[in-house]
């Protein structure tokens, strides 16, 4: 099964809270109860975020968490980018690398381009989008159609 990581999900939840709303600052102990996760991991996750330039802090009496970007500027692709690194199905598709299957693989262009497919649907929804509480309209998708080597080779 291809899923995220429980922290790449909290970090949606925790941008998206803040996202809706973006003109106050907010707590890590307000986002924790907010958000129902426990607030060291709301701490560690709000640190990646900082850290990827998704957020800004403030300390003080009028200080908190604050969006660098508005919410329909910051991709969701950018929030799992900030937890998980560089989203790509496998290692190969991601850069080239040492794979002791490369000579033989036959593959790897075609996990680049489902790698791509996936980076650029994740780049068109926004944490606007995911900050709504209506489920995201999704674009039709047309089906592949597949060649099979033997009419390659009638033609």
């Amino acid at each position: 099964m291809l899923r995220l990581s429980k922290m790449s999900d909290y970090a949606a939840v925790v941008m998206a809270h803040i996202a809706r709303y973006p003109e106050q600052a907010h707590a890590a102990a307000e986002l924790s109860e907010a958000v129902g996760v426990p607030r060291p991991t709301v701490s560690k996750t709000l640190k990646m975020l900082m850290h990827a330039g998704l957020l800004q802090s403030r300390r003080g009496a009028q200080g908190g968490y604050r969006l660098t970007r508005t919410p329909i500027e910051i991709s969701v692709s950018e929030i799992i980018e900030a937890i998980e690194g560089p989203v790509a199905m496998t290692e190969c598709s991601q850069a080239e690398g040492e794979c002791g299957l490369a000579a033989t693989c036959g593959v790897a262009d075609n996990w680049q381009r489902v790698s791509m497919a996936i980076r650029q649907f994740l780049d068109s929804v926004t944490l606007a989008d995911l900050a709504q509480k209506t489920p995201i309209k999704m674009p039709v998708m047309l089906p592949i159609q597949s060649v099979s080597l033997a009419s390659i080779s009638d033609a």
